[in-house]
């Protein structure tokens, strides 16, 4: 027994060294481990019960105390804003480096991430790349593996994975580390957002148009707030359960037009997964891809640039190669080629043919 150990100790001694090795492993080899047990962090449990209890009764407000009309839409454009300065900011623009910005989108971003309420930016970007980099497995801070429960809301309320905080200090972030907004925000992260997601959002409604104090607390900062939190964790959870896999099959993240409209862009996850450099995070952008589409207008005006893409091909290449045959159009052309037939020899060329017509004419409305 380790030395002042107390009795029951030992156990746990032995599963810390199980995973202190774990960044010597690949992916492949840390897998899920079912045996292991979490321990719940009630100060947690309890608090995202009272927040979202909280905002069931902003929601009954809303719906039965008849609020200020502004009010509600004060909630909605909240929501909107602060959701960009998640799936566009922290996501694509500082997790993955898609795109490049300029200061003052970045100043927008940082600060519209800040009203989310969801951790610094530091935290968020050092979170969301060891996802990536450990998908699905112990290493990965939301493992699906553990279900739809544990990745949308239980990962937060139980102490982290041993392989989570091994895994965790690996994570490269120099970059935002060298990046004085990044910086500034971590550092005075508390008061800024006391600020911004707390104090201006309540206070706003009460002085511009009347709303009660009581009104607008439950509906402008309990609804908000827990409305964008659970869209945000559907992308960790519904994303990698229920839906197709066009591009690789092998990868647990699938596709969901309801997470995708929801998320404004952010659903279409067998995609992202599979080419997470790209800042459509989806096919040519898809549809319900808000954040794509503003994206590319702030790049018009010259706020965003260097937005980087995958090449068609690739696309095409690995959808045959690994994806599921559910793709729209080279699922098609998959099927077909894993059961061939004399017969339909000539249908399939003529089928080839059009899919190719198909491939360029999106491949130009891109470019367009």
């Amino acid at each position: 027994m380790a030395p002042n150990s107390k009795p029951g100790e030992l156990k746990s001694i032995k599963d810390d060294h199980k995973y202190s090795d774990t960044y010597l492993k690949l992916p492949s080899e840390i897998g899920t481990d079912y045996t292991f047990k979490r321990k719940v962090v009630w100060f947690n449990a309890i608090g995202f019960l009272f927040l979202h209890l909280a905002a069931v009764y902003g929601y009954y407000l809303c719906a039965f105390r008849r609020p200020h009309p502004l009010t509600i839409l004060w909630m909605s454009v909240l929501t909107f804003g602060s959701g960009i300065g998640v799936t566009m900011g922290a996501h694509r623009l500082y997790s993955h480096k898609s795109f490049k910005a300029k200061w003052p989108l970045k100043v927008a971003l940082i600060l519209l991430q800040t009203v989310a309420g969801q951790n610094c930016m530091y935290i968020w970007v050092r979170d969301h790349r060891q996802h990536h980099k450990y998908s699905d497995t112990d290493a990965d801070p939301h493992n699906a593996n553990r279900g739809f429960f544990f990745s949308h809301i239980g990962w937060l309320m139980s102490k982290k994975h041993p392989a989570v905080i091994s895994k965790g200090k690996t994570i490269d972030m120099s970059d935002l580390e060298a990046d004085p907004l990044v910086m500034f925000q971590q550092t005075f992260y508390n008061p800024l957002y006391i600020i911004f997601a707390l104090a201006l959002p309540i206070a706003i409604p009460v002085y511009f148009w009347g709303e009660t104090y009581w009104n607008s607390l439950f509906i402008s900062y309990f609804g908000r707030y827990m409305l964008l939190l659970n869209i945000t964790w559907l992308v960790n959870s519904a994303a990698h359960l229920y839906g197709t896999r066009p591009f690789d099959k092998n990868l647990k993240p699938v596709e969901s037009s309801l997470v995708a409209f929801l998320s404004i862009g952010e659903g279409w996850h067998n995609y992202h997964h599979a080419f997470p450099w790209d800042y459509r995070a989806a096919e040519l952008g898809s549809k319900y891809s808000v954040t794509t589409f503003l994206i590319n207008c702030l790049a018009a005006v010259g706020l965003a640039y260097d937005l980087k893409t995958t090449p068609y091909n690739m696309i095409q290449y690995k959808a045959l190669r690994v994806g599921d045959g559910t793709h729209h159009i080279f699922g098609k052309i998959k099927r077909k080629n894993d059961v061939p037939t004399k017969e339909s020899s000539e249908d399939n060329a003529k089928d080839d043919e059009s899919n190719k017509n198909q491939s360029q004419r999106l491949v130009e409305a891109n470019k367009g």
